[in-house]
């Protein structure tokens, strides 16, 4: 399981409030979004979302999660860009 994927999802399932927006605005099938969550809840064995048909919300667990995942994925895209040149261009009026 790619974890850093998984992160991502869920920080934009519930970013979007639902598997379904979060699976269109991703562009990825909604059984895929599905299953990155399942294979990550059985991962950490913890459930972070509630499901219900009318409604999805984080689970304590979830919500502690979903944050520092956000913090990771920044993180991430920081490194990333470091490691790229962006970061050493300059910017702005000189």
């Amino acid at each position: 399981m790619d974890r850093l994927d998984a992160m991502s999802i869920l920080v934009a399932v519930s970013e979007a409030g639902s598997m379904s927006a979060a699976a269109r605005g991703l562009g990825v099938p909604l059984p895929s979004v599905s299953r990155k969550i399942s294979d990550l809840e059985a991962h950490l064995k913890a459930q972070l979302l509630i499901r219900t048909t009318r409604k999805l919300s984080l689970t304590d667990a979830g919500a502690a999660f979903v944050a520092a995942s956000r913090r990771i994925l920044d993180q991430v895209a920081d490194a990333e860009r470091v490691a790229s040149g962006e970061a050493s261009t300059p910017k702005g009026e000189l």
